[in-house]
């Protein structure tokens, strides 16, 4: 059990997950807090409390304890690991060997030649090990295999992996949701509980071997989706890749997973996550659009999210089969004497083949009654046709595969009655696990290999059998007259593989009739047709191994972390809420200190003010000014060396009327459209033209986008036209956006305005117009009255205020100002920009403005010799 336990997941959010201290039997537990972990402490053989995340230095760039293995590494961080372990037979010590089968082994195959990098794999051991043989067990990992073991409690482990791996999430990606008990695991919190705390111990067996500025860290799967933000809280510029292996379902049904939102951040810590297909992608960019407001861009062919100034790649690469392995078992001796045995038992009969794990998403029973159907349908295959169903034993809920098998054993029988004879049945059962060279026989007799899953991440036995039916030399011996390297694949167009087999026949296994069709033609198909469709498959598969499917990996991995040591980087945010601000290495917080002193030095000084989001939240919903802001207003301008200017995109009406007790202001509304310097001076038009002709083409247009799209608005302005659809649909907001910027630009292309998009607007304004114009008007006013700023302070939180930004850089290079300016480009928030400076709010900035307010009324007014201002534009 846990030593604390809470009602509400807000503790995970928002960052208690010291909560998740683990305290229980064993004799390992404790109330307190343990001191941190040495380097390499090998195991931990007995549930204890673990050391918490929070407490350790989320800025840091480098390891606290520097790794004796140092050089460029790959960490392969898995669930489980790449290696069979078992006690010896006389009980003294244990035996191991690598998995050859596993994936994960044979990614180390993909690094390129030029890369001397060594892998480490971090995960847990096929073996319960106690807890006295666990420091032994895993010093000799760490020696012979560069493995370094994770050794999970057994409560934590069930809970953890058959809690909530196999309970909640394994359902959720094969579509499943649970309506009731016995369909999908209801979410229990403890196991999501026991899933952080299992991924904080994998982080933990990280950390005591990593080198963070020299390694790469690639974590799989599922089953450590709340890892990548243990490592990046821990080291803000790790370099963190994920691929997930299993399907990734779309945004309505994982929109029902109650953590969702803290699994989508801990992935977007990463730098690169790869998924087998772009569909497994849409789904996932889908949810971070839904969900958290995020949309992707893609450039050059590659696929990336903007998060905080990281980007964040996505890698679209279908796993292969590791070729050299797969050609050195077709050579093992007892393969020909099996492949003898198979058909002399098949008596030269047309084998069709199904190899799948017993499992309800593997669509067997599907595939079972495809078969008897083709044979109602076509009867010449009646005692010509074999169905051969390996059905792999695998784990999981007993009842639930009780049942399966019990229904696919009554099919098999239903249909070997109906249609056997003596020496014939027509379907075929094998209920064990197969060895690799009995798998490879059946593959190789097999004219048709059938694969019916209804959701499957990648499923690559098609690769297997494409590769087995190539040829094998020695086994024509047989009397075989068939030729080899003919193949057909009937697979179902809701697996991974699926996209990667163009000459396959696609099925919706759901559909009896088509499924037995398609099988029907697969095995009456030509000879030519089948050594075609082969040759095209094989030439993909052999091509596209594991080796090419890592190598591409690493590749884009280098690739997406090319910038992480040339930008600064922040650590804000608790728990899944924590995030990795990566700004330009000369972004840098506004010290009020520094302003203040170069404030009072100056003469001549200019201060430009964006309203919402910088004066004001722009989460409040009344935006008025209170008077702690019209009185700091009033106080910097009765500064006679100050020019200060509201400059918004908000209309003139309300800004005229909110800071109507500030006689002195200047105000520029709707990006400077209309502009004035003080409240007795009329407002002055930019860019004015005899008329607004191209708003009657523009309103149509949004209109109809309007109509369409439940939810948006349009807001019309003196100047501009704004369409909102921020109350729209996420996904179908953002699309609609984009249909209407093009439709906008196409239909105003020879009007003189802008269309430009922006946060959940489609915004159209005459060209001229912009928040840097009005920056450009003010100071070149100030110069032709001789009176060069040396001070100028430009505030703003959005897209629009870059713009001005831009244009005080630009105007320092072309001397519109004193060669001695101070100047301060501040943008409100950490987050990319064009200034160089920010703070982190709008309280940041009153205290700033408070600060200089305090300064004009220490130091006096300046003389009105040496701070005359221009009263009206029409005297600029």
């Amino acid at each position: 059990m846990f030593s604390r336990s809470y009602t509400n997941l807000l503790d995970l959010a928002n960052g208690n997950l010291s909560a998740l201290d683990y305290g229980g039997g064993g004799g390992g537990g404790g109330g307190g807090r343990p001191p941190r972990a040495r380097r390499m402490q090998r195991t931990s053989t007995t549930p204890g409390t673990f050391a918490d995340l929070d407490e350790e230095r989320a800025g840091s760039v480098a390891s606290d304890v520097q790794s004796s293995l140092v050089g460029d590494r790959l960490i392969v961080v898995a669930n489980t690991l790449p290696v069979r372990g078992e006690r010896r037979p006389d009980g003294r010590g244990w035996s191991f060997s690598w998995d050859e089968d596993s994936l994960l082994f044979h990614l180390r195959d993909g690094l390129p030649d030029d890369m001397d990098m060594e892998v480490l794999y971090v995960g847990s051991l096929h073996a319960d090990v106690p807890p006295a043989d666990q420091d032994d067990v895993a010093q000799a990992l760490l020696e012979r295999f560069r493995c370094i073991p994770a050794f999970l409690p057994k409560d934590l482990c069930d809970r953890f992996y058959h809690g909530f791996c196999k309970q909640t999430l394994w359902p959720l990606i094969h579509y499943m949701l649970p309506y009731s008990t016995d369909h999908g695991g209801r979410f229990d919190r403890s196991h999501w509980e026991a899933y952080v705390l299992a991924n904080k111990l994998f982080s933990q067996r990280v950390i005591e071997v990593l080198n963070p500025e020299d390694d790469y860290v690639w974590i799989h799967d599922y089953h450590l989706l709340a890892l990548p933000s243990f490592l990046r809280r821990r080291f803000n510029r790790l370099r963190i890749g994920f691929f997930l292996h299993s399907p990734f379902p779309s945004s309505e049904l994982y929109r029902s997973l109650p953590v969702r939102d803290e699994i989508l951040k801990s992935l977007l810590n990463c730098d690169l996550i790869g998924f087998h297909t772009f569909d497994y992608a849409r789904h996932f960019l889908s949810c971070c659009s839904r969900m958290l407001g995020i949309d992707y861009q893609s450039k050059r062919g590659y696929i990336g999210l903007d998060y905080f100034g990281r980007t964040v790649g996505i890698k679209i690469m279908p796993v292969g089969i590791n070729m050299e392995h797969l050609q050195s078992l077709l050579q093992q001796p007892d393969l020909e004497r099996k492949v003898v045995e198979l058909r002399n038992q098949f008596n030269r009969k047309t084998v069709l083949l199904g190899v799948d794990d017993m499992d309800i998403f593997k669509g067997i029973d599907l595939k079972i009654l495809a078969f008897e159907q083709m044979l109602k349908a076509h009867p010449k295959w009646q005692g010509r046709a074999v169905l051969v169903q390996i059905a792999n034993p695998k784990g999981g809920s007993r009842k639930e595969l009780e049942e399966l098998q019990a229904k696919i054993e009554q099919s098999c029988k239903r249909i070997n009655d109906q249609f056997g004879r003596p020496g014939y049945s027509p379907v075929v059962l094998v209920n064990r696990a197969l060895s690799s060279v009995e798998r490879m026989a059946y593959y190789t007799i097999a004219e048709c290999v059938v694969v019916t899953a209804v959701r499957d991440g990648m499923n690559l036995t098609p690769y297997e059998y494409i590769v087995c039916r190539q040829g094998i030399p020695g086994l024509d011996g047989s009397g075989d007259d068939r030729p080899r390297g003919k193949s057909m694949l009937v697979v179902s167009e809701f697996i991974g593989c699926s996209p990667s087999l163009s000459g396959a026949i696609r099925v919706n296994p759901w559909n009896i009739e088509s499924t037995a069709e398609a099988m029907n033609e697969s095995i009456a198909s030509s000879d030519n047709e089948k050594q075609l469709r082969h040759e095209k498959h094989y030439r993909y598969v052999s091509s596209h191994d594991v080796a090419y499917w890592s190598k591409s990996f690493i590749h884009d991995f280098e690739r997406s972390c090319r910038d992480h040591f040339r930008r600064r980087c922040w650590g804000i945010g608790l728990g899944f809420g924590f995030r990795v601000v990566a700004l330009d290495r000369n972004f840098k917080k506004l010290a009020v200190d520094s302003i203040v002193a170069d404030y009072k030095k100056s003469k001549s000084r200019v201060i430009l003010l964006d309203y919402d989001g910088t004066l004001v939240p722009q989460t409040t919903i009344d935006k008025t000014p209170n008077e702690t802001i019209v009185s700091m207003m009033n106080t910097l301008c009765a500064d006679k060396k100050n020019v200060v200017f509201i400059v918004s995109g908000r209309g003139r009406d309300s800004l005229e009327k909110w800071f109507y007790p500030c006689p002195e202001l200047g105000i520029a509304a709707e990006h400077g459209y209309f502009m004035r310097w003080t409240r007795d001076e009329q407002w002055q038009i930019q860019n004015q033209g005899p008329e607004f002709e191209w708003m009657h083409m523009a309103e149509p247009v949004m209109k109809l986008y309007t109509e369409a799209t439940d939810g948006s608005y349009i807001e019309t302005k003196e100047s501009a036209l704004v369409w909102h659809h921020q109350d729209a649909g996420p996904g179908f907001g953002s699309s609609q956006a984009k249909e209407m910027l093009d439709h906008l630009e196409s239909v105003l292309a020879n009007e003189p305005v802008s269309v430009k998009s922006g946060q959940h607007i489609v915004e159209v304004k005459p060209q001229a117009v912009s928040k840097g114009f009005v920056a450009e008007k003010i100071l070149s006013t100030l110069m032709e009255k001789e009176r060069q700023a040396d001070f100028v302070l430009c505030i703003g939180d959005d897209r629009s205020d870059e713009d001005m930004f831009e244009k005080i850089a630009d105007i320092m290079r072309r001397s519109m100002v004193d060669p001695e300016t101070s100047l301060y480009a501040c943008t409100v928030g950490q987050k990319p920009s064009k200034a160089i400076y920010y703070l982190d709010d709008a309280n940041d900035v009153l205290n700033m403005l408070e600060a200089l307010a305090d300064a004009s009324e220490e130091a006096g007014s300046g003389s009105p010799e040496e701070t005359e201002v221009p009263s009206t534009l029409e005297e600029a």
